[in-house]
């Protein structure tokens, strides 16, 4: 029948890129490295030196979920093709609906995974923390900046990330002045980082009572976790803590102690706090961990050599500095002013629906 002919031609004019992923990935040398590290592993004196067998397994363990993620997206095409096949054979018009299903999530994993190819930074694969800054505006601004933070909430729920709100500071009347998501999870950082930036919203105000059209502005700051064994070094004494009570609803115990911890880096200014934590030692290691990846995240930036030497980076927070705007009204579209891609779903934008911004942003960069 001509329409699964067509859907079989569809399918198979991806197989080429098919096993250029294959390529991209490497994945007979992954094996190969898989092989060696399995002998390491298996050598009586392995388990002397924890902290090394430790690194072997999750290095092994990295590779056999990599391969494992192609091999599924492999037999998902054959799946696909022999169900297309099928259905010709037998004339079961009844089944085209779900082979051409199955085409377009094949094309769409393919799409993704290939992708995911492009995230070679140093600190890519690691977890992100995003902060969040209310611009002027007062509870306008305030109310924008809480909606972004539900929408990369709901980003990260939809890609199978750990989610959590680790520090916020309420609006005066409504939403946030400021926030910040921890979000763990294999490439978050190499995703997140092209939200980098402030962000525009452009609306009929809930809180004008002429309703009249405002516009207010967000910036955000991603910046990548870094493992608990890395090398970068702070000098205690360069470090301030304070201690207090958190803010907002946390059960019986965390809002009624001083367990929030908020650390200085004097010679940067750089603030870090936590206050989602149980404990003021819980608390302080996670904001020790989002201090040691603020630096280093700007020493990357500003391609400098010695943390002592890092300034901070001061970026204004309105017109003409927005990497992207939300319009709800006269109409409706969000639109990336680096990559000029654009999704008029709003409700679906602001429901996590980012990955056209992102691989668009990806794509960009890979061609420059």
């Amino acid at each position: 029948m001509l329409q699964f002919e067509e859907l079989r031609l569809t399918l198979l004019a991806e197989r080429e890129k098919l096993q250029g992923l294959r390529e991209a990935f490497g994945i007979d040398a992954m094996r190969a490295e898989i092989q060696t590290l399995d002998e390491q592993a298996a050598q009586p004196a392995f388990w002397d030196d924890l902290k090394q067998s430790q690194a072997v397994l999750q290095k092994s363990a990295k590779l056999k979920a990599r391969i494992a993620q192609y091999e599924r997206l492999a037999a998902h095409f054959e799946d696909a093709l022999t169900m297309i096949e099928l259905a010709d054979e037998e004339e079961a018009e009844e089944l085209f609906g779900e082979c051409k299903e199955s085409v377009e999530a094949f094309k769409a994993s393919l799409e993704a995974i290939t992708l995911s190819t492009l995230l070679t930074g140093e600190y890519d694969a690691n977890s992100a923390t995003i902060t969040f800054h209310a611009g002027a505006g007062g509870t306008e601004a305030q109310d924008w900046n809480e909606m972004l933070v539900r929408m990369y909430q709901r980003w990260a729920e939809r890609h199978g990330f750990t989610c959590k709100l680790v520090d916020w500071l309420d609006g005066e009347e409504a939403g946030l002045k400021s926030a910040e998501l921890l979000i763990e999870g294999e490439n978050a950082y190499g995703f997140l980082r092209s939200e980098n930036g402030v962000h525009r919203l452009v609306r009929c105000s809930p809180y004008d009572s002429s309703g009249r059209r405002h516009t207010s502005f967000a910036s955000l700051q991603v910046m990548p976790v870094l493992a608990d064994d890395s090398d970068v070094e702070i000098n205690p004494d360069d470090i301030k803590m304070d201690v207090f009570r958190a803010s907002g609803a946390g059960g019986q115990k965390v809002n009624k102690t001083s367990s929030a911890v908020r650390l200085t880096h004097i010679p940067t200014g750089i603030v870090t706090t936590c206050q989602v934590e149980r404990s003021q030692h819980q608390n302080r290691e996670v904001a020790l961990r989002m201090l040691k990846s603020e630096l280093v995240h700007i020493k990357e930036v500003q391609h400098l050599e010695r943390i002592e030497d890092i300034k901070g980076v001061q970026m204004e927070i309105g017109w003409g500095s927005q990497i992207r705007s939300y319009v709800f009204m006269p109409y409706t579209m969000a639109k990336d002013h680096r990559t000029g891609y654009e999704n008029g779903n709003i409700p679906a934008v602001m429901d996590g629906d980012l990955d056209g911004f992102i691989n668009a942003y990806l794509k960009m960069q890979a061609t420059q």
